[in-house]
């Protein structure tokens, strides 16, 4: 079960590939909201339709006074192929050993075990809202992947957080 609202969230310190290289990327420390999109893989429909949607409309997150942040257990370099092909502008974070998708309680103990692909803790398709102050004001998880998020109140809890 996903962490609750109320819940400090637990900080991280994960790679995104920039334009000079590798770098680090913390919840921390940041001046904004922070809204936490954890997506199970890089390269698949339903992850590629939230980001790309995402993308278009990440102005409207910035003037809610919030960054958008998302994390899949994929490595940096094959985050950035995935962003350069599909146009994803969206900050891309690796948690390659899942210890946040662990650590936010929204970790499959087997990614569609149906299919035998044997992927313990790859992150369920979820959302959070972490205000300034480093607290879960909106918690959101999908058992299901192609389940997406509900922006819609994503955005109306940034509102309230103005």
């Amino acid at each position: 079960m996903a962490l609750a609202t109320g819940t400090t969230a637990p900080d991280f310190k994960l790679t995104t590939l920039g334009a000079s290289g590798p770098e680090y990327v913390t919840l921390s420390g940041s001046e904004m909201n922070t809204v936490l999109l954890f997506v199970p893989m890089a390269f698949t429909g339903v992850c590629t339709k939230e980001l790309c949607e995402i993308s278009g409309g990440l102005n409207e997150f910035n003037a809610l006074n919030a960054r958008v942040l998302a994390i899949s257990g994929d490595n940096p370099f094959a985050q950035k192929a995935w962003a350069e092909k599909e146009n994803i502008t969206v900050t891309l974070l690796s948690d390659y050993d899942h210890s946040v998708a662990r650590a936010y309680d929204i970790a499959y103990d087997a990614f569609l075990p149906e299919k035998n692909l044997g992927q313990a803790g790859v992150a369920k398709r979820s959302a959070f809202v972490v205000d300034k102050n480093g607290v879960i004001q909106y918690s959101e998880s999908h058992d299901s992947p192609g389940t997406l998020p509900d922006f819609a109140a994503i955005k109306a809890k940034l509102v309230e957080l103005q």
